[in-house]
């Protein structure tokens, strides 16, 4: 075969495979996650490991979502009311926020919102995410969430 007779071939070959190409990165990047700034999280958490950085990163962004996903580390009986209340202690009514310190020593905590984040970049809904939470970490103690 020559090269013209090549020529369709080949350009119908590259028009398919760039047709496909967003659909494969769609499913690849997921949701973007909010994230406060580290500029304003305390030294404590500056100094924590990336991983728990992160999580209180996400947690004082995302209240809305954290407040619905429980602890099962026996934080209740501190008062911890919700994953949320493992990062965040106050936010008074200029929005400033005043962290909590159970989460720099907890790897429950901590565990449990990375898999809320990874969860949410793919896309799952908060009670698909909660549902997973609850089966995953039940059985290390009792929910925080009444």
């Amino acid at each position: 075969m020559t090269l013209f007779r090549k020529a369709p071939l080949l350009i119908l070959s590259a028009v398919l495979l760039l047709a496909a190409l967003p659909a494969c990165s769609a499913q690849k990047t997921g949701a973007e996650l909010q994230m406060a700034p580290m500029s304003g999280m305390p030294d404590e958490v500056k100094n924590a490991p990336v991983s728990v950085q992160q999580a209180y990163q996400f947690a004082a962004t995302n209240p809305e979502l954290m407040k619905q996903m429980p602890c099962y580390c026996g934080c209740g009986d501190i008062g911890h009311t919700s994953n949320y209340s493992c990062y965040v202690s106050n936010v008074d009514a200029q929005g400033m926020i005043t962290f909590d310190n159970h989460a720099l020593g907890c790897s429950i905590c901590v565990d449990i919102t990375q898999d809320v984040m990874r969860m949410t970049k793919d896309g799952k809904s908060p009670g698909d995410i909660r549902a997973a939470i609850d089966a995953t970490y039940s059985k290390y103690g009792t929910s925080n969430i009444p």
